[in-house]
């Protein structure tokens, strides 16, 4: 490196192209150089007889002391050299896929990117690691990443990558690429800003339709999509087990709904009301029906289904009232009921009402034409002034409306029991 310059040469003028660090033997000798005579020196007299003086020439001391400087010099030049060949290191950096030769003077890969300009991020690639130490042939890497915002299979993933196309990408994030549907081609290269992509892998899906089962394999981003691939064909009203517009999942079963609709109509009847009347010309717990009621009449309309044959629940899808409820009118008696009766107070009721019910208000008798505690027929029994049914009234009532009939009839109507009242 330094050889080429002739600053410290020996031959010609500064800038010579002699090596400076040629042997001392491929120099001129001592003798052979003439020196300048210093400046002020005397000049010695001619010899005397006019003979010349001999020269003199200088022993192997004054040869020495002339070199001494010289070699120092061409020492302090060659350790130079050394130091500096030692420092300067030929590697090749390749950043983010571009390759250059370098010749550097640093001592580790973080100083060198420093000399380079070169700035490494959280989501870069380096190798090898910052900080280590390089020497002559390194080869020094750096692969910057790139944002992918990914769909795969339907789930959104921000991720990062060194990959310079989309195919490094996937196999970098573990993404299986055989059979999927990449929305962009796997050769596609990625910039620095990154990319959107989609990914659906291949997944495997049961579809059962008809009492049959079809499994496919399929990218399909619809469970729709996939039963279109079964060659499955919906009609009408028919669906599907999962919403058509969902994603399929690998391994999933798909069940088509065979639906059949019709519609019935039914009359149903409306009950009446019914609207109570104080009435105080009617003794106590006495009823009086002034207009009987009528049930009114509504027709209803029901969507009945069966899905794959089975008969679902019917839905109520209309209804219209064909003939309007009529209330029933109730006059209800608040006359205090009397317990006297002239000519019959003084008899053994509670013998009688025991021998005709065993003193039970509410008997029937076996053909339900008699009832309470005397067995009224309810024609007697409302020719009295009952209302309904004998055995529906209070025992005061049945008592009061009993002694009323012995008055008009005496114990006739009682036959076999009559004889208990003791009159």
């Amino acid at each position: 490196m330094y050889g080429t310059h002739g600053a410290y040469g020996t031959h010609g003028t500064p800038g010579s192209s002699y090596d400076t660090y040629a042997p001392a033997y491929e120099h001129p000798t001592v003798a052979d150089v003439h020196f300048p005579r210093q400046a002020g020196a005397p000049v010695p007299p001619p010899p005397p007889d006019g003979h010349r003086r001999r020269p003199h020439r200088p022993g192997p001391a004054g040869t020495v002391r002339r070199l001494l400087p010289r070699a120092l010099v061409v020492a302090f030049l060659a350790g130079g050299t050394t130091a500096f060949v030692a420092k300067d290191k030929a590697v090749e950096l390749t950043v983010d896929g571009h390759p250059r030769a370098l010749h550097t003077f640093a001592d580790d890969v973080t100083e060198l990117l420093a000399d380079q300009g070169v700035e490494v991020g959280a989501h870069d690639l380096l190798a090898p690691a910052p900080g280590t130490a390089l020497t002559s042939g390194d080869e020094i890497t750096v692969r910057y990443g790139r944002p992918v915002r990914l769909t795969l299979d339907g789930e959104r993933h921000e991720v990062w990558t060194t990959g310079r196309t989309v195919g490094e990408a996937l196999r970098q994030i573990g993404v299986r690429a055989e059979g999927a549907y990449l929305s962009a081609e796997r050769s596609r290269r990625i910039g620095r800003e990154g990319l959107t992509l989609d990914v659906r892998t291949e997944r495997s899906v049961t579809v059962m339709a008809d009492g049959r089962a079809r499994t496919v394999r399929t990218n399909a981003a619809t469970v729709g999509e996939v039963v279109a691939a079964a060659g499955i064909t919906l009609r009408g009203e028919d669906t599907l087990s999962v919403p058509a517009a969902g994603f399929p999942r690998d391994g999933q079963t798909v069940t088509v709904l065979r639906i059949t609709g019709s519609q019935e109509v039914r009359e149903e009847a409306i009950p009446f009301a019914v609207r109570r009347t104080d009435d105080p010309a009617l003794f106590r717990g006495s009823e009086v029906i002034e207009q009987e009621g009528r049930p009114g009449l509504r027709r209803v309309t029901y969507a009945v289904r069966s899905v794959n044959g089975v008969r679902q629940k019917p839905r109520l899808v209309g209804s219209e009232v064909v003939r309007e409820p009529e209330t029933r009118l109730v006059r209800v008696g608040t006359k205090p009921m009397p317990t006297s009766v002239g000519g019959a107070d003084h008899l053994d009721w509670p013998a009688l009402a025991a021998c005709e019910s065993g003193g039970r208000p509410g008997a029937v008798d076996p053909s339900g034409t008699y009832g309470g505690l005397y067995q009224f027929d309810t024609r007697t029994w409302q020719s009295l002034g009952g209302s309904g049914r004998p055995q529906d009234a209070p025992a005061t009532e049945q008592t009061l409306r009993a002694k009323k009939l012995y008055v008009q009839r005496g114990a006739s109507p009682w036959p076999h029991c009559g004889a208990r009242l003791g009159g």
